[in-house]
Parts: structure tokens; C-alpha cells; sequence
């Protein structure tokens, strides 16, 4: 799996180089700005992206930028943010832009399998969602109409991009009753003729309060 890397701080960017090398990727390019991370996704078209937000020349969003322009020119372009920070405005633009996305914060990634899955679900077309970073991004009282509170609960670890079987264990659930519970979502939402995993998608964007694109 070919991906390209973003992250300015040389020792942090070489060890993740090597941790992906490490587990069968092929690091395609790692670069340490902005322009350089747009040039790379749209030279290589790499499977996946790992971004960090604040990059060079200006330290702000150069990274969350460069990948929303290279997902304009590349619709569907796999993007996994892994930052310290969480820009909210074009975080959510991101997210709205449908499936292969992830925004993980660095300080709370502590185990590398659980990174490595994250972004070969992200690179699958799936999202993979800090916690804290849906907390920061859903809009207050504008979660889905309609959906009761244990619905909600299924469908706030479907934002993280959890399977069927883990969302059942974080809430004590039989696989099969969280089955059930996501069709009733996918119903509510007005899913229920989309593919699985493109309703998981659009089900996390109706949970963001954001709209896929067009």
C-alpha cells in the first residue's frame, strides 16, 4: 500500500517512515510542508495520506488545505489527519468530502496496531474518528433527529469507524442486536438503499452535522 507522508518535525516524521515501512507500506514520499504534500498526493495518487495540520511555510492548516485541494482534484482521495490539533472548519470540510477519511490526535494514538488499522480502514474508503475530535466538530443539540439514545451511542462509535463486533463489547452488546441497531439508523437517516459501507459514511456526516458533497 503506497502512502505519502506529511510531518515537519524530522524525528517524528522518520519514525512514523519507518514504523509504516515496518508493516508492509510503501512510503511513496514524505515531505515537511505544505505545497510539497500537495505536489506529492497529486504526482503519486498514493492509496492513503497521513497529514499533520499545521505545516510550513505558514504553521496554521497548510496540511488540512493541501489535502482538501488535492481531494478536489482527486475526489475520494484516502486522508488520514493525525494532528495535536483540531481545526474545525476544515476538519469538517474534510469529512463532508464522504468516505476515507480519519482524524486521529497524536497524543492519544498509544499502540500501533490499533494506528495501522485505523488508517488500512481509512485507505478502504472508511473513516476512523478520534473521540475528542467528534466531540470538538458535532454541532450542539444538531445531532440526528429522531434516533434514541442508545442509537446515538451505536452511531458515535460508528464515527470512530469501529466494527459491529467492538461497538458491541464498548457497550455490552451481542454483534447481532449492534446489526440491528445500525439498520434501524441506516432506516432513520434515509440510508437504507445505499451499499454498507457508504451508509457507515454518510451516517457519520449526518452525526457531524456536515453534508457530503455532491
Amino acid at each position: 500500500m503506497r502512502v505519502v507522508l506529511a510531518e515537519d518535525l524530522y524525528l517524528l516524521r522518520t519514525g512514523i517512515e519507518r514504523m509504516l515501512t515496518g508493516y508492509g507500506f510503501e512510503v511513496v514520499a514524505a515531505v515537511d510542508n505544505g505545497p510539497d504534500l500537495l505536489t506529492a498526493l497529486l504526482e503519486h495518487r498514493p492509496d492513503v495520506a497521513v497529514v499533520d495540520v499545521r505545516l510550513p511555510p505558514t504553521n496554521t492548516d497548510e496540511g488540512l488545505r493541501a489535502a482538501l485541494a488535492a481531494r478536489r482534484e482527486v475526489p475520494g482521495l484516502p486522508v488520514l489527519i493525525l494532528s495535536q490539533y483540531v481545526q474545525q472548519l476544515y476538519a469538517r470540510e474534510l469529512l463532508a468530502g464522504g468516505g476515507g477519511v480519519g482524524y486521529l490526535l497524536k497524543d492519544r494514538v498509544s499502540d500501533t496496531d490499533e494506528f495501522v488499522d485505523a488508517l488500512r480502514r481509512v485507505a478502504a474508503g472508511g473513516t476512523a474518528v478520534d473521540p475528542d475530535v467528534i466531540a470538538q466538530l458535532l454541532a450542539p443539540g444538531r445531532a440526528p433527529s429522531g434516533l434514541t439514545e442508545r442509537e446515538l451511542d451505536v452511531l458515535a462509535l460508528m464515527a470512530q469507524g469501529l466494527s459491529n463486533a467492538i461497538i458491541g463489547k464498548r457497550l455490552f452488546l451481542s454483534e447481532g442486536s449492534v446489526s440491528k441497531y445500525t439498520t434501524q439508523i441506516f432506516a432513520k437517516l434515509g440510508l437504507d438503499q445505499s451499499p454498507d459501507t457508504h451508509r457507515r459514511v454518510l451516517a457519520v456526516l449526518a452525526y457531524l452535522d456536515t453534508k457530503p458533497a455532491a
